[in-house]
């Protein structure tokens, strides 16, 4: 039995290489999208490429509070900041040409200035924002809070603005009937403090010399950034996970087109002539799972061989944990081809639904977008697809530089998934189409 297995399982293999549309859709086609999402995930840690988030300012105040909030944003590195009008910065996140418009409103740092003193109500800033951007959004407001912070303190230590409401704020204080005694001696010294500072900031000034505050209050911390990967000083590599993504999603295309070419065979009438032969079910079906297999894990290392030589994508994690992975998503891969054949009564018609359902798995196991954008009753269902398995454990591997151990769990789950695939696919085998 072993002869008529290995010529069908050599048959099908030197069909897959004579077939063009075959090797497009398994080789060409995820190298070019996975070169294209790995260049927009941030290609190989190059940051100096990486799009700058779109900021419309108004300035309706033209104060020095506001125009120091307007040099401070236009200064942060994550930003490309414009000005605008009102009506054209709303037009602009409408039509989504800006993600976010920050527009100050008129006498805004009169008003920031007399609120940093005392109870007055604080002015508002308006930020406008795309919906679809919310991430961005609130990327921007921390930022905009600690210009805000810093221009409106520089302001009121430093600058004739703040002397002046000062000045204006002592005499409220001395002549306010409402406040009590201590409050009211509290509240005189902190002011006559100020005011004391500001005199000798402006002769510091004049005599050449930079005041402490010369800046404005700034946040009491800093913070170091690190992207946690395989190993220090190794950058995070956006076409690992592009790639991972594309070579999940094409060769579950490849596993359809394997069911596809069962029931053409079928239609043909080639199955009786195996039964005839004599050939088992098991035979048949078990060599075009294992041909379906070896070109799947095929298709898996081809695509992550050219992202290493173009790309610089490395396996940092186990090697033998990478091929594990690889050949466990074959495995199932060659096991959802053998459903898709026995489930389907025409070609044209399992066709549809089987690229259907492909997409939404692919979907939900987070190759497109990552996978903490989803809520989090949906992020807890996923672990039911087995794409979030293959995407996890190839992952795993190569960027994240994880050991053997973490890629146990993604292989024992896809080989699960293969045999209750194939398990089904062998228990609704029908030798002819149901009528």
């Amino acid at each position: 039995m072993m002869i008529p297995f290995r010529a069908l399982v050599r048959k099908d293999v030197q069909l897959f290489f004579v077939d063009r549309r075959a090797l497009l859709m398994s080789f060409a086609i995820p190298i070019a999208i996975g070169s294209f999402f790995g260049y927009v995930l941030g290609g190989a840690g190059d940051q100096a490429n990486q799009s700058k988030i779109p900021v419309l300012m108004v300035d309706q105040d033209r104060s020095a509070i506001s125009q120091e909030i307007v040099k401070q944003l236009s200064g942060e590195k994550a930003l490309d900041v414009k000005t605008s009008t009102p009506s054209e910065a709303r037009a602009a996140v409408r039509k989504g040409t800006a993600t976010v418009a920050v527009i100050i409103p008129p006498n805004f740092g009169q008003a920031a200035g007399a609120a940093f003193f005392g109870p007055e109500q604080k002015p508002e800033i308006a930020v406008l924002f795309d919906p679809s951007h919310a991430a961005e959004r609130s990327m921007v407001t921390g930022i905009l809070t600690g210009d805000v912070m810093q221009a409106v303190s520089k302001e009121m230590f430093t600058g004739q603005t703040g002397r002046e409401m000062v000045k204006d704020s002592l005499a409220q204080v001395e002549q306010s009937q409402g406040l009590a005694a201590e409050d009211k001696k509290t509240l005189e010294d902190l002011l006559r403090s100020v005011d004391r500072w500001n005199q000798q900031s402006g002769q510091s000034a004049s005599g050449g010399l930079s005041s402490g505050l010369s800046r404005g209050l700034t946040m009491p911390y800093t913070t170091h950034e690190e992207a946690v990967t395989a190993r220090r000083n190794v950058q995070y590599n956006g076409y690992a996970h592009a790639f991972a993504g594309m070579v999940v999603q094409f060769v579950l295309f490849l596993g359809i087109d394997v069911g596809i070419g069962l029931l053409q065979q079928r239609q043909r009438g080639l199955w009786k002539r195996f039964r005839a032969a004599p050939l088992s079910r098991g035979l048949l079906l078990g060599s075009r799972a294992v041909s379906a297999a070896i070109l799947a894990f095929l298709v898996v290392q081809v695509n992550f061989l050219f992202a290493r030589l173009v790309f610089g994508v490395r396996v940092e994690g186990s090697m033998a944990g990478f091929l594990g992975v690889s050949a466990a998503f074959a495995v199932m891969t060659a096991g959802f081809g053998m459903l898709v054949a026995t489930i389907g009564k025409t070609p044209e018609a399992t066709r549809g639904l089987s690229i259907f359902a492909t997409l939404i798995v692919v979907m939900l196991g987070g190759a497109w977008i990552p996978m903490f954008l989803f809520p989090q009753w949906l992020q807890k269902l996923t672990v039911i697809v087995p794409t979030r398995w293959a995407m996890d454990g190839l992952e795993a591997m190569t960027w994240r530089g994880l050991g053997l151990e973490a890629a146990v769990a993604p292989i024992a789950v896809l080989l699960l998934f293969a045999a209750v695939f194939g398990g089904l696919a062998v228990a609704r085998f029908r030798w002819e189409a149901e009528g």
